[in-house]
């Protein structure tokens, strides 16, 4: 099948942060590809990645970046495709750097902005599903049986707290 899902990251050592991304993406049978293509050291790679993406049958961009973050914002100047931008931690500023240029895009440019990190990773590929489950039921209950799964995970912690009191 395939990708629908394009992650990209600005360096592989990103990709510790991103395989939370492809662990969810798996889960939801949503097919994606990755690649690394830096918007400094390589910019074009990034701008043929993000140009064809569409004719390729990408309907989501996934693109992770830390210290300057232009990454998210140059593969969204080269489609009309959602990107969702994630901010990577580490630098001096811990990502808080990476946060602000991502989400303070120029208007008429637009990226959807995670949280730094992992938990930003994986919302999103959550995000993504979201996007992609406009037009598939089928992987609109799976995303309801997901958030059912992390209820029923609440509750078991909860019950455990109060069996230890």
């Amino acid at each position: 099948m395939n990708p629908q899902v394009m992650i990209v990251m600005g360096s592989d050592s990103d990709y510790p942060v991103l395989q939370e991304t492809e662990q969810l993406l798996k889960k939801f049978d949503i097919p994606f590809e990755t690649h690394v293509a830096s918007a400094h050291r390589a910019p074009h790679k990034v701008a043929a990645l993000s140009e064809q993406a569409a004719a390729r049958g990408i309907r989501v961009i996934i693109a992770a970046a830390g210290l300057a973050a232009h990454l998210p914002g140059v593969v969204a100047a080269g489609t009309v495709l959602p990107v969702i931008g994630v901010p990577m931690g580490g630098g001096p500023l811990n990502g808080v750097d990476a946060l602000y240029s991502i989400v303070q895009m120029p208007a008429g440019i637009p990226v959807a902005t995670m949280a730094i990190g992992k938990s930003g990773a994986r919302n999103a590929a959550l995000l993504a599903a979201q996007m992609l489950a406009l037009a598939d039921p089928a992987l609109t209950e799976k995303l309801l049986a997901h958030r059912r799964q992390m209820a029923l995970e609440v509750e078991e912690k909860d019950q455990q707290l109060q069996q230890s009191r």
